[in-house]
Parts: C-alpha cells; structure tokens; sequence
C-alpha cells in the first residue's frame, strides 16, 4: 500500500503522524512511504531520517494526499485539505466529528473512508489511541494551569502548591478517565489540593486507591456537588469523555459566574464540544480567554505544544493498526479486527458510528452491513 504522511497545517500542530522508525517498520513489510518534506521537522525528524529509513519524500501536499492510498495524519482535515478527500481514499488520524459538522458533510460528500484514532475501543472500553495524548493533555493542563494563575498572565496570583503556612490551590478536576488521572497525578505532585469528581463509584474507589494523598479528594458526580466545588475552584480541568460523541456540559455559565476573578479553566474535552458552557475552540497562537473574569485555556490540540513527546507515543500506539491496515486492506483489516472497526466513521458516503451520527441528526449505517 502506498502511505502518505502530509505536514499538519492546524495552527501551531508540530506533530507527525509517523515516526521514521515508523517509516522502517511499514517500508520493510513491503509497503511504500511518502513523506512530505519537513512533516517531521517539528517533531525534530529531518528528511533525511525518513529518507533512510526507506521514504520517498515529497514536495508538497497535493502529491502526498493524491498518490497516497492511505493517508496518515495527526488532526482532521482543515478546509486547505478538503480538495484533496476523494473516494476510496483510506483517512487515518484523529477526526473528533462530533464536534465538526463541515469535515463530517466533507468525508461524507467525497464518500471517504475515515479511522478517527479516538473511536477505536478495545472490549474492556478502553481507547488505545486516544489514551497516549490523554495522558499529554491531562498533564499539560495542570502546567497550563499554573502558568495563567500567575499574575502577569491574568490570574489570581496563588501559587499552585501553596507553601507552609498558606493554603495551596484548589483543583478540581471533572471527570476520572485518562485525562482525569493524569492531571491529578501533576496537581498533587505539585502540592495542589485536588477533588477528582465522576460519576462511576468504581472509578472513584480506583483513583482513591491509585492516587490516595492527604490532598485528595473524590466525590460522585452530580450539579450539586460540581457547582458547590467549581465555586471555591482556583482551576477547573475539565476531561468528560463520551467515545465518539459530543461531550455534556456539566459545568455552566451560573457555575462560571461564581468563581473568584483570576481563576482558571481548562477544558480538555473542547475537541469533542467542550464540557464546560463557556468554553469554544482557541489555538496555541490565541490559547485562551475571559468569561466572567475567568481565565479559559481550551486548545483543540494541546499535545501539539510537547510534539517531540507526543509524536513517539502516538506512533507507538497507532503503527500497528496501520501496518494491519496496510498490510491486509482496510476490509478484511476492520473484519478480522472489531476494535479497529469500533473507528471507522464514514464509509462509502454513509456515517458508521452512533455517537457522530447523533451529533449531527444523520442515520447511523452498520459497517458490517456496508461491506
């Protein structure tokens, strides 16, 4: 199969979808590469790199996206990188569709067959492609934090962890997935006082047992319990995740309007709508605004900032669905491998995931029907 690997355009977005020891693993399985010149130099991987490790490098993106077969990418397509959608083009990257309703009608009219990385589910629930850049988020969004509760960028001008003798800050943090685990781990390292809210009891047994401290506290999930602790929040991280679907706003603009001046939120759900009522998209050139004297940080692609980082933990989770895909097409791919079926989105110009098709009003078809 002929693999192409374009340059992101999103602002700001330094990550590669493939890395060259990537590029080597695909290249010796008999597969061909095409690498846009400098897709990798943000990342820190010259031409050069990809080159040895078998690549052919491109000059631009039209040649990349139109010889391709596959296209790998890191973020969904951007209105510059509609033209290039076509039918029986095989897009694998992270999609978010629930939250992007032109790119949805774009896939659908070109009949695209797109993987969204955030919708393969393994049977235990779990995202594999999606967790690594959770894990990135979850902690940028505790540094992120602590950055804007500086005066000098606007906040409060508390320091997160607090010293002897004065109250450190007060973190909450919705939702205990990925994102939720990983930036407890950073606020309570750092001397936070944190509240992890959710509404699964087990998850909250988990985390109590996995991240048990004197400054942690979990507490169920529910708009008594969110307003009582967004009120008193110095930092509000908000990581609710619906797989596929449009994230629920579970704290509101009243819930906003309560908190002190100079605090600080940080919706790291924004690629999916955002769970915080406040919130829209803001790019790492325009990170955040003002609501109600409220800081809100709510970057659709936070791990973009740390791409050396990022890129080595998304090609490690994502090279084997490709090498799969690659290697025995996407039909008999997706039939021989359900949680890899549990991504695609669009196919032949029909929506195949409930909670996109939901978003969106349109009918959901079965894939195993499609094909």
């Amino acid at each position: 199969m002929i693999i192409g690997i374009p340059k992101e355009v999103k602002d700001n977005e330094y990550r590669v979808s493939l890395t060259p020891g990537g590029t080597e693993t695909l290249t010796q399985a008999g597969h061909q590469v095409l690498v846009q010149a400098g897709a990798g130099e943000g990342s820190g991987f010259a031409d050069e790199e990809y080159a040895q490790a078998g690549a052919k490098i491109v000059s631009d993106a039209a040649q990349t996206w139109n010889q391709a077969e596959m296209v790998m990418k890191v973020k969904e397509p951007l209105s510059q990188e509609f033209e290039f959608l076509r039918e029986g083009l095989l897009l694998y990257t992270y999609l978010h569709l629930a939250a992007e309703p032109e790119v949805t009608k774009q896939l659908l009219e070109r009949k695209v067959t797109s993987i969204a990385y955030e919708t393969v589910q393994l049977p235990n629930g779990s995202l594999p492609l999606l967790t690594p850049m959770s894990e990135v988020a979850g902690r940028m969004a505790v540094q992120v934090a602590a950055h804007y509760l500086e005066k000098m960028s606007g906040g409060r001008g508390k320091l997160l962890g607090g010293v002897p003798g004065v109250r450190p800050a007060d973190v909450v943090i919705i939702g205990g997935g990925t994102v939720g685990i990983n930036a407890a781990m950073m606020a309570l390292g750092m001397g936070a006082h944190v509240t992890v809210i959710d509404i699964s009891a087990d998850r909250l047994r988990y985390l109590d047992e996995a991240l048990h401290g004197k400054n942690l506290t979990t507490l169920s999930s529910n708009p008594r319990n969110v307003a009582d602790l967004v009120r008193h929040a110095d930092v509000v991280i908000g990581g609710v995740l619906l797989p596929g679907a449009k994230a629920p706003h579970l704290v509101t603009r009243e819930m906003i309007k309560t908190m002190n001046p100079g605090s600080v939120v940080v919706d790291v759900a924004i690629d999916q709508g955002g769970c915080i009522e406040t919130a829209r998209p803001t790019s790492h050139s325009d990170p955040v605004f003002v609501v109600d004297g409220v800081i809100h940080y709510c970057v659709t692609n936070m791990p973009g900032a740390v791409p050396r980082t990022s890129t080595y933990a998304l090609s490690n989770a994502t090279l084997p669905y490709a090498l799969k895909l690659a290697s025995l097409g996407f039909v008999e791919a997706v039939k021989s491998d359900g949680p890899l079926a549990k991504g695609v989105n669009t196919y032949a110009g029909h929506v195949t995931c409930d909670g996109v098709a939901s978003a969106h009003g349109l009918e959901c078809k079965s894939l195993a029907e499609l094909i």
